[in-house]
């Protein structure tokens, strides 16, 4: 009986799951929820209002729990059912790719913005006057404050900007000794590699947020912030993203789940904190770096 149900190919055909629709269910209830608490927000509840929050945070709890049941059950796939074989896992290589270069899309929109707003501050196609007004005809715009927000000055990209560029290329460096180590069959070296990597996104997380804190420009009301805030917000909420996949990876290394020969779970982490640090090296050199200098009238 076993016998007949015995693959004769490579590939994997997936049982049937509640896990998707209980994702997409989870996915809603946390958009109402989020929508109920704006809600809240513009009608003078406060951001603890509990008839605004609670939604959101019901419906963001259960995603957590989509994510741990449904992760443990393709964890199980490889590991117990052995599904995994070379072609699933050269697939689930390519799933990882396109997720990647639709993240690289994301962030061609905030660097259009960006560009658009710095390269032509004065020559808008629509709204002229508002940001020739805003910015002065020239970027960094000139300093300003309005009813909706303020500009003083653009960051020194030689402080905290600069230590977040050594941070990030120092944790690039970790994460790619732990994936040699794994290679190497080094336990220790891979479990090392993996906390000083998390260890390093941990305080990226902690110097952006001091950074954010002195920040002089606001992100409503003028067009400097709002780019800005966008462009390095978002990839700060990768650094978020990539730093928990690393720290599970970090469990799961500590558990013995990876072998030298199976350890994508691990090495779709690593592609994902590259892909991080790589865009983190464009928004120093063009947001921070190029985008500071000195204010000259186009």
């Amino acid at each position: 009986m076993s016998a007949s149900h015995k693959n004769n190919h490579d590939y994997h055909l997936i049982d049937p799951s509640p896990w998707p629709i209980m994702g997409a269910f989870s996915a809603f209830i946390t958009a109402v929820g989020a929508i109920i608490w704006m809600k809240s927000l513009d009608e003078g509840d406060g951001v603890f209002g509990i008839t605004g929050w609670l939604p959101f945070a019901v419906g963001f709890l259960l995603i957590l729990a989509t994510m741990y049941v449904w992760w443990r059950d393709i964890i199980k796939e490889a590991q117990v059912d052995k599904a995994h074989t070379p072609v699933v896992q050269l697939h689930l290589r390519y799933g990882v790719i396109m997720f990647i270069m639709s993240e690289v899309m994301f962030f061609v929109a905030w660097f259009w913005a960006y560009f658009d707003a710095s390269l032509f501050p004065g020559v808008g196609v629509m709204g002229m006057e508002a940001r020739d007004a805003i910015t002065g005809g020239h970027w960094p715009p000139m300093a300003t404050e309005t009813d909706g927000g303020f500009f003083k000055s653009t960051f020194d990209p030689w402080h905290l900007p600069l230590l977040n560029t050594i941070i990030l290329l120092t944790s690039g460096a970790t994460v790619t000794y732990a994936h040699h180590a794994l290679l190497k069959d080094d336990r220790k070296g891979l479990i090392l590699g993996l906390a000083l990597t998390v260890a390093l996104g941990l305080a990226f997380t902690v110097f952006q947020a001091i950074e954010y804190s002195e920040a002089p420009f606001s992100f409503a009301g003028h067009i400097y912030g709002a780019t800005f805030f966008m462009a390095t917000g978002f990839h700060g909420f990768h650094v978020i993203i990539g730093t928990i996949f690393l720290a599970v990876c970090l469990i799961r290394a500590i558990k013995g789940d990876f072998t030298p020969k199976q350890h994508f779970g691990f090495e779709a982490a690593a592609w994902y904190w590259h892909f991080v640090d790589v865009v983190w090296l464009f928004l120093f050199a063009s947001i921070y770096v190029w985008g500071a200098g000195t204010p000259v009238a186009h």
